[in-house]
């Protein structure tokens, strides 16, 4: 593929930092990055194809990710030509932009599998986000209600009207009210920062909803440099078997294929609108890790080529 943009986000940037240090031995390389060139997700125009892909042809504008499913390793995004598995790409709508397609995939993917696969979200329930402005939030946000859900977003005050536009029915500035303290009721809690513990979540959840934590280190904030977040998801792995309120211990990776094909078909329709925080063209990568380490950005930060 001629990449013509490419996007960054949290997993980019736990394998160029190589934390936590576990995710090394996942396949990120022991002493430095198998791959030396960054990025997962992309947008771009097809040059050549392999002898067995019948999906795509030379020309077709395409965005997906560069890796076959979740792989802790650098894909090669982030550079003017890079290869791609067939089954990760999805053929770009034609009223969206190169930056926005790249914006989605992995992103996408898991806020996708979140809501879907774990939360098990259904019309009509009461969804809450916390985390909802950022990269999987500003997403999920959508999904959510172009899933039929009512949608409750959380995040910092000067986030809350943008979250208002992409369609969050009701809004919380985390800093003036504590949402695990609320008399409302959720189907589904999609806690992306992990800043609230389960205990502290279920308060929120009915009987039978459902409690998911995406999870990030706050960019190394947390200080959790050997192991990060894994502790905490394996605990609640353990707890789920005896806990209706955790989804239950499923292995499966979500369909990569179909994930795409559902993105690419919302963003066509309309109902999936990326939102983009900032651009920096491919020489200034490293800026642009620097600002996603800050923990400010709204939606996604995108590189351009």
């Amino acid at each position: 593929m001629r990449v013509r943009a490419a996007s960054l986000h949290a997993d980019v940037w736990h394998v160029v930092r190589g934390r936590p240090r576990i995710l090394r031995l996942m396949g990120a390389g022991l002493l430095k990055p198998k791959n030396p060139v960054p990025g997962t997700d992309l947008a771009g125009v097809v040059e050549g194809v392999g002898t067995k892909v019948t999906r795509f042809k030379p020309g077709d504008e395409v965005f997906g990710e560069s890796i076959r499913g979740m792989q802790w390793v650098n894909g090669g995004a982030f550079a003017e030509y890079a290869a791609a598995p067939e089954r990760a790409l999805a053929l770009k709508p034609s009223g969206v932009t190169f930056e926005q397609a790249a914006a989605v995939p992995t992103s996408g993917i898991i806020a996708l599998a979140g809501l879907r696969h774990q939360g098990r979200i259904r019309a009509g329930h009461n969804v809450l986000i916390n985390g909802a402005a950022g990269g999987v939030g500003a997403l999920a946000v959508q999904i959510a209600k172009a899933l039929g859900a009512r949608v409750t977003g959380v995040d910092r005050s000067d986030t809350l009207q943008m979250l208002s536009t992409i369609g969050a029915d009701h809004v919380i500035d985390f800093a003036q009210q504590d949402f695990t303290t609320s008399a409302e009721r959720y189907d589904l809690v999609l806690d992306i920062p992990g800043n609230h513990s389960f205990a502290e979540s279920r308060r929120v959840l009915k009987p039978d909803g459902v409690y998911v934590l995406i999870g990030h280190d706050h960019y190394g904030t947390a200080g959790r440099g050997w192991f990060g977040s894994l502790p905490r998801f394996m605990g609640l792995l353990a707890r789920s078997r005896f806990t209706k309120q955790l989804p239950k211990i499923d292995f499966t990776l979500p369909d990569q294929q179909e994930s795409m094909s559902v993105l690419s078909e919302l963003m066509a329709a309309g109902k999936l609108k990326p939102i983009i925080d900032r651009t920096f063209p491919l020489s200034e990568v490293p800026d642009a890790i620097r600002w996603l380490e800050e923990g400010r950005a709204r939606g996604k930060i995108v590189i351009t080529m």
